[in-house]
């Protein structure tokens, strides 16, 4: 199988660890993301797992086999740089099938090789230019075709699509995917981009000082984030997260309180801290001129035109975290009182002190592995046929 394990990895510089006890398996097959802000460890653990960076203490399995010994050029990788690292005194012809000739392929396929990636990339009648005489975007798809050539059993890209503009980095994407629907290669993708990771990955791994903070599929990961920084890191603007006091069913946010669907209050009850914050992504707040049973009263400090729709950022009766939420029409003016209702199937708590997640109820874990079960990739195929994943029903893996 040419899948790839990670059994406590540690890579540190003298006591700097970069990356702490790793432990994941990456699917044969599958198109997994490593998402997090710079110095998370991302990149490091791409350059593990190619083999350019040694491992400090644990081990890396690929095959089956453990690899940490291995040389990078026996690991049959294929990867993709952030600066593109061509061979400027080279044609584009040339970067592209330098690595077939130094294995020493017959010419009559890597003519053949050529000629597919040329196409597939839409790059025919470039062969003979150098990196110097091309644009950014151009420099990107002769780096990917170098890579997709070589027809690896795994696909390593390093932030490929930073240096390219917004319309080029979505057209980039799709190859990206449609590359990975033709050969289907163990595919790891490493970026800080959120719009990536959810678009690209059929898992996201999100990293955050050293340390895997949640391992799942893009809906499990903006809907039942797994930690506070999970939950601010995806989406924007990023989740509502305010401090709370709960007790008795109760949940008390600045000077005002709410009753707790009794869904919530087993979780409620069982956190250990018994310190509370809660969360509200700002396209699920809800703004109304009336208060109701599950509302709480704000006032409009400002309000912010994003062409399309509107945020509305709030300060919170009796609390001095301020809330945004996103408004398409109806917008309130600053200064007016306004009413935000909550929406308990959208609500998540979480441990202040530990800032993980405290769960989810059976009803809203059951609608997001619906959702799951019925998105089309290969990822959530396998859930149907009752593959592991599924069997834990959709909760999200928390390291």
């Amino acid at each position: 199988m040419n899948n790839i394990v990670f059994e406590h990895v540690v890579k540190a510089y003298g006591k700097n660890v970069i990356v702490n006890n790793l432990n994941m398996e990456i699917r044969e097959g599958e198109r997994l993301i490593l998402l997090g802000p710079s110095g998370c460890g991302k990149s490091t653990t791409l350059r593990m797992i190619a083999g350019l960076e040694d491992i400090t203490s644990g081990s890396l399995h690929m095959r089956g086999q453990v690899v940490n010994n291995v040389a990078c050029g026996d690991r049959g990788v294929s990867m993709v740089f952030q600066n593109y690292a061509l061979f400027p005194h080279m044609t584009v012809k040339n970067n592209i099938i330098y690595g077939l000739k130094a294995h020493k392929m017959e010419a009559a396929e890597i003519n053949h090789r050529l000629e597919e990636v040329l196409e597939m990339l839409q790059l025919k009648g470039l062969e003979d230019r150098k990196p110097k005489d091309l644009s950014g975007g151009q420099r990107q798809r002769v780096a990917l075709a170098r890579a997709v050539v070589k027809r690896s059993d795994y696909f390593l890209l390093d932030e490929p699509l930073s240096n390219l503009d917004a319309q080029l980095r979505l057209r980039a994407r799709k190859e990206l995917v449609k590359i990975h629907e033709m050969y289907r290669p163990t595919m790891v993708y490493v970026t800080h981009d959120q719009i990536e990771a959810m678009t690209v990955g059929q898992r996201v791994a999100i990293m955050y000082r050293g340390n895997m903070e949640m391992l799942d599929t893009p809906s499990h990961v903006y809907n039942m984030p797994a930690s506070i920084f999970c939950a601010r890191f995806i989406g924007s603007p990023s989740m509502n997260i305010i401090s709370c006091q709960y007790e008795n069913g109760n949940l008390s946010i600045g000077d005002q309180m709410i009753r707790l669907e009794p869904m919530w209050r087993p979780i409620a009850d069982a956190c250990p801290s018994g310190k509370y914050c809660v969360g509200i992504r700002p396209e699920h707040a809800v703004l109304s001129s009336r208060p109701t049973e599950t509302s709480i009263c704000g006032t409009v400090k400002y309000v912010e035109d994003y062409g399309n729709r509107y945020g509305v950022y709030i300060d919170v009766k009796g609390e001095k975290s301020e809330l945004i939420a996103i408004c398409n029409d109806s917008v309130p003016r600053p200064g007016e009182n306004i009413f935000i209702n909550i929406d308990f199937r959208k609500l998540h708590l979480f441990d202040a002190q530990s800032e993980k997640s405290l769960g989810y109820p059976e009803e809203i874990r059951r609608l997001n592995a619906a959702l799951d079960f019925f998105m089309p990739d290969a990822q959530n195929k396998n859930q149907k046929t009752g593959g592991k994943y599924h069997e834990s029903f959709g909760q999200y893996q928390c390291v």
